[in-house]
């Protein structure tokens, strides 16, 4: 019998879903490139991974943190920035937690002990703590020593690892700030540690550190733009992209092949299964956004009790996901400049054999295809919404489905 407490759908919640589909491109990054390299003392950049509301970049990150905790490494907790905070005492806290973690709180070294301290005043002052005092080195110095020397205790320890995430990376809104944190992160990331191999031999190696950084894409603009190439150099972007159907189908197969276990009383368990039209549904109606895939599934999970879940309970959840679903992708559209929304409005309004550049402009009321140029690169490869091509295309499905379609209606 299906209950609420059972269902392996989770919607927005920013955890790791029981059911998980796609993004085996990052996961594997971590796994065979990341943490090997790094844990080699190899360089390797920081990793920025930014998209529109829905994608599952924070889900995508807190499941590489639990598998890096599984493998024994140091992480530190999603660390969301609100907007109006400042990061740098949310960073330094979660540093400090890391140090006491790789036992630096019980070194004997004066100057480590005499580094905790700064960094406390951070985690209790922040950006602020450099205003205070007339000399000593700014806060985004403290922060950086004290990376330098959790990754030192890390080659100590052998294969472990230094995990940060730092979430919702688009509301650091204070340039200079924003310049602190990257440049802590950045200089750790590029630290060269002397090491002595086996035979006495001598040479430099990078820390076992990695950074994640994970936000919206207007990141770009404050970091990319204004940082230029030391940002490009220290940190490597991907932007997320909808799931394509065949992760979708594949992560809802053991519904169909298997059934989805889950607790029974008297200590025992049965499973649940889903008939291929139930998963043909889902997949249809949820334009390979990984929010609205978790949605739908939680909602035809929620539509009746039985060990079956049929086609007709995906439509009668989604019916009661409609509005969540419509305010889902109206968001992401209010959110955009008008310029940018405007574009995508008149691609919509044309067949999509129709859909160039200068067929675009003209629909816009510009004169020259090259005016809407700028428009169209930034959707295309700061927001994943479109491609360019002959003809341009939708990558967004959701947006494209809701402009062009009734959609989320079912009729």
């Amino acid at each position: 019998m299906r209950k609420a407490i059972d269902s392996p759908f989770s919607p927005g919640s920013d955890t790791v879903p029981q059911v998980w589909a796609g993004r085996s491109a990052q996961l594997s990054d971590w796994r065979d490139h990341v943490r090997p390299r790094r844990i080699a003392g190899i360089h390797e950049r920081g990793r920025t991974i930014l998209g529109e509301a829905g994608l599952g970049k924070s889900s995508l990150v807190r499941r590489i943190a639990r598998s890096a905790a599984e493998s024994g490494d140091w992480v530190t907790p999603q660390l969301r920035i609100p907007s109006g905070t400042d990061p740098l005492k949310r960073v330094a806290a979660a540093l400090l937690v890391l140090a006491e973690q790789a036992g630096l709180a019980a070194s004997r070294e004066k100057k480590i002990a005499q580094l905790l301290k700064r960094v406390e005043a951070v985690a209790l002052a922040g950006a602020s703590v450099s205003l205070r005092r007339a000399s000593g080195p700014e806060p985004y110095t403290e922060l950086t020593n004290l990376l330098i020397e959790i990754g030192r205790a890390a080659i100590l320890h052998g294969d472990v690892m230094v995990m940060i995430h730092v979430d919702e990376i688009q509301n650091i809104s204070d340039e200079d700030v924003l310049s602190q944190l990257l440049t802590a992160f950045g200089d750790a990331l590029t630290h060269e540690e002397p090491v002595t191999a086996p035979g006495g031999v001598q040479f430099d190696r990078a820390l076992p550190l990695a950074v994640y950084l994970t936000g919206l894409p207007e990141f770009l603009d404050m970091a990319g733009a204004r940082k230029g190439a030391t940002f490009a150099r220290r940190f490597q972007t991907t932007t997320l992209a909808p799931l394509g159907d065949d992760d979708l189908f594949a992560a809802l197969q053991p519904f169909v092949t298997e059934g989805w276990e889950i607790a029974a009383g008297d200590a025992g368990s049965e499973r649940v299964f889903m008939e291929p039209s139930a998963q043909r549904a889902i997949v249809d109606l949820t334009c390979g956004e990984p929010f609205l895939f978790q949605l739908a599934g939680e909602r035809a999970w929620y539509a009746d009790t039985g060990t079956i879940i049929t086609a007709d309970h995906v439509m009668i959840g989604w019916r009661g996901a409609r509005d969540e679903a419509e305010g889902h992708v109206q968001r992401i559209l209010e959110r955009l400049p008008d310029r940018e929304r405007q574009f995508l409005e008149s691609m919509a309004a044309l067949d999509p054999e129709d859909r160039t550049l200068t067929t675009i402009a003209q629909h816009m009321g510009y004169g020259k295809g090259t005016e809407a140029g700028p428009v169209s690169q930034r959707l295309d490869r700061q927001r994943g919404i479109i491609t360019r091509g002959k003809p341009y295309t939708f990558r967004h499905r959701a947006v494209e489905a809701y402009l062009t379609t009734d959609w989320p209606d079912l009729s």
